[in-house]
């Protein structure tokens, strides 16, 4: 396997934002975004013994003034409510919460603009944030899919106001469509959002098609590849090659977000796609090299969805080795 050195001048190429915080987040062994997700993902990058490779960030709890760029006061008031009162179901029934909850979605988006802040220190090339709840689901007033909180439309709004970038980029690759994500920036011409995902999926969430392209001074910006159930490598690569390569060329983003799900792996049991831990290689090379292409490398990956734990504990070390330039 040939390797490229992960150090340079005594610096790290890579981040990994993970902490013991995320798994108080209980949501119950039986549910599917449970935290033996993290614990296997976290134990295969150990075992491939990546952790002495990458700087361990340690996440940090984010202000209400970056929160409340992308969610109403009034909803997050609601989910601290619900939470520190002991409710296990938040507004569906996939919802499941605990005492712990809001201080962890907390951390969650906090640990993203701690990620989004060692790449723009140029501390690193780039992280990978191994956080939940996940959050593309998640609206501006609404929780969704396991979403409290939209960690990368925060992310994508803090980039702009705080770093003053003119252009982000979100790919999202989880096998359902980031329905929040697309809603929080469908009039935003400044942050281009990219889902490729199963359609139909369930009929869950309903959106993310072809004519779906954003609206007013948004249109244009927004951009969805739905795929037929059992697509696999070739079907997402050339849908990659023909939809997001040249938009993103287009776009010229300088930086770029990645909502990463690991749900479209054949082995996952929440959706019908057919990815091998190949094809996810291939997809995610294919994102990384067109930010190194447009943006210096600046690249941020976020947890989504992935619910098999055996391929989870492949593909997070396949994931870091990209970020490393490494050959997984």
């Amino acid at each position: 396997m040939a390797r490229r050195k992960a150090k340079t001048g005594g610096n790290f190429r890579t981040a990994l934002v993970h902490g013991k915080v995320f798994l108080r987040h209980d949501t119950g062994f039986d549910h599917p975004e449970s935290a033996v997700r993290l614990q296997s993902m976290y134990a295969g990058i150990k075992n491939a013994r990546l952790l002495s490779q990458v700087l361990s960030a340690a996440p940090r709890k984010t202000g209400k003034k970056w929160l409340l760029a992308a969610h109403d006061a009034e909803y997050v008031e609601r989910f601290r409510r619900a939470c520190k009162n002991g409710t296990r179901l938040f507004d569906h029934p996939d919802n499941v919460i605990n005492r712990h909850s809001f201080d962890v979605a907390l951390m969650a988006v906090g640990g993203v603009l701690t990620a989004c802040d060692l790449v723009m220190r140029e501390r690193v090339r780039n992280a990978f944030c191994m956080v939940r709840p996940p959050g593309h689901h998640a609206g501006r007033a609404s929780a969704l899919g396991f979403c409290f909180f939209n960690n990368v439309a925060v992310a994508a709004l803090y980039l702009r106001k705080k770093w003053g970038l003119a252009r982000v980029a979100v790919a999202d690759i989880d096998v359902h469509h980031g329905s929040g994500t697309q809603q929080l920036f469908e009039e935003d011409p400044s942050v281009f959002y990219y889902s490729i995902h199963q359609h139909p999926s369930f009929t869950f969430p309903g959106t993310g098609r072809e004519f779906e392209r954003g609206r007013g001074p948004g249109t244009g910006f927004t951009l969805n590849s739905p795929m037929s159930p059992g697509s696999g490598d070739e079907d997402y690569v050339k849908a990659l090659n023909r939809d997001l390569v040249p938009a993103m060329k287009s776009f010229k983003p300088d930086f770029f977000l990645v909502s990463t799900g690991f749900d479209a792996h054949k082995n996952d049991e929440m959706a019908d796609m057919a990815l091998t831990d190949c094809g996810y290689a291939r997809v995610f090379g294919i994102i990384k090299n067109l930010a190194d292409e447009l943006c210096h490398g600046r690249l941020v990956s976020v947890l989504e969805g992935g619910y098999c734990l055996p391929c989870l504990s492949r593909l997070g070390p396949d994931h870091v080795r990209i970020l490393l330039e490494q050959i997984p």
